[in-house]
């Protein structure tokens, strides 16, 4: 049982360290507008849950941007992903 829970560690930990490194590579386009995001974090079911900070606050244009931009690009490059909320 030990090795079972070291194996799912191992697992979540590198989706975890990918879907950081995927938000990292996207942040600095909501810092080129006043805004940013904080990647919060990612269950077994492949949800990932971000804050906006910033200028994405209250901006209308930030639920496009949640899905066109960071869900799809996380989709894109870590299948794992199902979906990403903004909490």
């Amino acid at each position: 049982m030990g090795q079972a829970t070291d194996n799912t560690s191992k697992r979540q930990r590198s989706l975890r360290e990918r879907v950081a490194a995927v938000i990292d590579a996207l942040r600095p386009l909501a810092q080129g507008d006043g805004g940013d995001i904080e990647f919060v974090d990612v269950d077994e079911s492949g949800l990932v849950q971000v804050r906006l900070h910033g200028a994405c606050v209250g901006c209308p244009s930030s639920a496009m941007t949640l899905t066109m931009g960071i869900e799809r690009n996380l989709k894109d490059q870590v299948p794992e992903v199902t979906r990403v909320v903004c909490v």
